[in-house]
């Protein structure tokens, strides 16, 4: 399924559309993180630690999904993003202390020099 996932990071429709928070959503006022320019690049966001994670992030619902699994999500885009110029990014996740972000980099890496 990574492949099926493009360059969706976080918030998706199909998420959106079952996620059991959204009961308590109301209308958003924060811009912040649409497409805008200036938005952080793939290559950015996959070094956040769980430190810059929570920082870069407060106030946000994407603090809500942790570190690990937003930087796996990262990590699908890049592998999908046929940048080749991002498989040292990967790489350098490879030995993440978490195997679900280990994974994830090895995937995208692998998928970026195969092409």
């Amino acid at each position: 399924l990574r492949p099926l996932m493009g360059n969706r990071i976080y918030g998706c429709d199909d998420c959106l559309a079952v996620c059991p928070w959204n009961k308590f959503a109301r209308e958003g006022s924060e811009m912040r993180y649409r497409g805008i320019a200036g938005a952080p690049t793939l290559a950015e966001l996959a070094e956040l630690d769980d430190a810059g994670f929570r920082a870069r992030f407060a106030g946000s619902a994407i603090k809500r999904i942790g570190r690990n699994r937003f930087i796996r999500n990262v990590l699908y885009a890049i592998g999908n993003s046929a940048d080749r110029r991002l498989a040292p990014v990967a790489r350098n996740l490879r030995g993440d202390a978490d195997p679900v972000v280990a994974d994830a980099a090895t995937w995208a890496e692998a998928r970026l020099t195969e092409r």
